[in-house]
């Protein structure tokens, strides 16, 4: 084991010092570069705007703007817009979260330039034709439904907006089929001029390239986009009280999320709650909730914790499904190993082996390269500085047990948690 922990340490060292460039253009958009020995380049486009920007009424809008910015420009039709990369070989995907629209290509270094230019296209000269606007507003329909038929994913998004109640991060991203039923170009344009400042734009590429080719790219395309930046108006949401609530569905199973608001991405307690649920229910099968529900008592299938970090609040959850009879077992369970955490200092050992393997899954993580450079544009738009793996294994090593205990006790406060449940009708 020792021998694998000194491994990750000096891969890290020998990688990752700073090496990544930035370069601001006049308006204001970011151009972030890390350079990459390899035949293929990964490269995204940021904008700092998303599903809790928008206006009452309107749930759904960003992730609509998202799909429709595949259908049409001033110059090109739908199908010349999916065929610029396509044919190369590319791939081309973009997606909408809370607080981010994201369109990222993977395609052969020599391709860059295609993918620039159609990004550009895109992003600044979409026309949301009506016709497309209809086929678009079945296929999210559709999506919408799809969800809904899983329970695993609904329980997701109900449980986000009992946390926050009517605040707007709370609200689904994908919306509802009556707030995307009436939406039109007209709300789309006016979301876009409210909420696209140029100054939280985005392009990063990883890729084999010289980094002054990349800014001069980005130059020609970018360069003569009009500066603008409308001021963000989010508000930070209230905080939640504990509760309960049970709803009955045609579902064979019961779902159960239990859960609680969480620290922001730039709170000075983030990295230690990322350990502590990475301990409690994080990748692999050696979690505390894994080995004591699943695999000791083989009462849930799936049982899982999740943080999510905003910029001004977060999201810790567990979630597990099970057979209905086993359900109250199951919940006592997540309570006593919460308990533990609350009361239970974490011993020395305990605590370096928890963050040796967290710094280990970090350190494999970085193995998607694409997964990393859309990462590390988030980190330069949120807190204008992308940390080295030293920085963040650092910051981890520095956790001390006395934290995680009055982390455990803010988080994990009976007082506080919400539980949401779908039970079969």
């Amino acid at each position: 084991m020792r021998k694998i922990i000194v491994t990750y340490i000096t891969l890290s060292l020998h990688l990752h010092m700073i090496d990544y460039q930035a370069h601001t253009l006049p308006n204001g958009i970011r151009i972030l570069f890390k350079p990459s020995p390899f035949a293929i380049t990964h490269c995204c486009f940021i904008v700092n705007a998303g599903s809790r920007d928008e206006e009452n009424q309107q749930e759904g809008l960003a992730h609509f703007i998202e799909h429709l910015l595949f259908k049409e420009t001033e110059r090109r039709n739908t199908n010349q817009i999916l065929n610029r990369l396509e044919l190369v070989g590319a791939d081309l995907n973009a997606y909408t979260t809370k607080e981010y629209t994201c369109i990222h290509a993977s395609l052969l270094n020599q391709h860059l330039e295609r993918a620039i230019d159609l990004f550009e296209d895109i992003l600044f000269h979409s026309t949301f034709p009506e016709d497309e606007q209809e086929k678009e507003r079945g296929v999210i329909l559709d999506e919408i439904a799809s969800y809904l038929d899983q329970p695993e994913e609904a329980i997701q998004d109900d449980f986000e907006e009992l946390l926050f109640k009517d605040e707007p991060i709370g609200k689904n991203i994908l919306g509802t089929p009556e707030t995307v039923g009436r939406m039109n170009s007209g709300d789309m344009r006016a979301f876009i001029k409210a909420n696209y400042s140029t100054s939280e734009m985005i392009f990063a590429v990883h890729g084999n390239y010289e980094f002054k080719k990349v800014v001069k790219l980005a130059e020609k395309y970018f360069g003569s986009i009009e500066a603008h930046q409308p001021q963000k108006n989010r508000i930070k949401p209230q905080d939640n009280k504990s509760g309960l609530l049970i709803v009955k569905k045609p579902i064979s199973q019961t779902h159960c999320i239990i859960g609680n608001q969480a620290y922001a991405s730039s709170h000075q307690y983030k990295n230690g709650l990322l350990l502590l649920n990475n301990l409690l229910g994080g990748m692999g099968m050696s979690s505390r909730l894994n080995l004591e529900i699943r695999e000791k008592y083989g009462i849930a299938y799936t049982i899982e914790s999740n943080y999510t970090p905003f910029t001004d609040t977060g999201i810790f959850s567990i979630y597990f499904g099970t057979d209905t009879e086993k359900a109250e077992k199951a919940a006592k369970l997540v309570h006593k190993e919460l308990k533990k955490l609350r009361e239970q200092k974490l011993g020395t050992l305990q605590l370096h082996q928890a963050k040796q393997k967290f710094i280990g899954q970090i350190a494999l993580a970085e193995e998607n390269r694409l997964s990393l450079i859309i990462s590390m544009a988030k980190s330069l738009l949120d807190f204008n500085h992308i940390e080295t793996l030293e920085e963040i294994f650092a910051k981890i090593n520095a956790v001390t047990a006395d934290q995680l205990l009055e982390i455990s006790n803010e988080i994990f406060d009976n007082d506080r948690l919400i539980t949401l449940k779908f039970e079969p009708k």
